[in-house]
């Protein structure tokens, strides 16, 4: 997809990218955030790259690059032209890179990318009630609180939390800054 005006440059994934994705789900930092899955090793997840179906309006994931380096990935995904909506799953798994500016950029560019090429009406997210920073940069690109889903997220020390549900139509969407 190349740059879009910002410090990221969305590409296609490809099985190449599977130890830096297998590295990132096995750090505690990256994860701590997230729905873990099952353990996987770095040739189970080269496979899943490999037998992934290519990206198409349902479903589209792209790593995330900036600065010559891999440093995360973002999807849309469950999108139906009947209905324009699509959901966002990002993370960004090279910790150097965090607090600079770059999820901002990230989620700016993706939502973008939908409301432009996939003509997405709305895009839509869950995010753990407690991490504050990435509401915070899914805010300042304007997406709005629209919800809380009750203990539906479970923590790294196995307790139940809140997840909020957030939403972002074309419109909202702040411009660079």
């Amino acid at each position: 997809m190349g740059r879009v005006r910002g410090k990221v440059r969305l590409r296609a994934m490809g099985v190449d990218d599977a130890e830096a994705l297998w590295r990132w789900n096995h750090d505690a930092d990256v994860m701590r955030w997230m729905d873990e899955g099952y353990a996987e090793t770095v040739a189970q997840v080269a496979k899943w790259l490999e037998e992934r179906p290519p990206n198409a309006y349902g479903d589209v994931l792209f790593g995330v690059e900036a600065e010559k380096t891999l440093i995360g990935l973002v999807r849309l995904h469950g999108a139906e032209p009947e209905v324009g909506l699509a959901d966002m799953d990002i993370y960004l798994g090279e910790k150097d890179f965090w607090g600079r500016g770059f999820g901002t950029d990230t989620v700016r560019a993706v939502c973008l990318y939908g409301f432009r090429k996939m003509r997405l009406r709305k895009i839509t997210l869950t995010v753990a009630a407690e991490n504050v920073s990435a509401q915070r940069v899914y805010r300042k690109v304007g997406f709005v609180e629209e919800g809380r889903l009750r203990g539906t997220f479970r923590d790294a020390e196995g307790r139940w939390a809140d997840k909020l549900t957030m939403g972002l139509f074309e419109s909202e969407l702040t411009p660079t800054s």
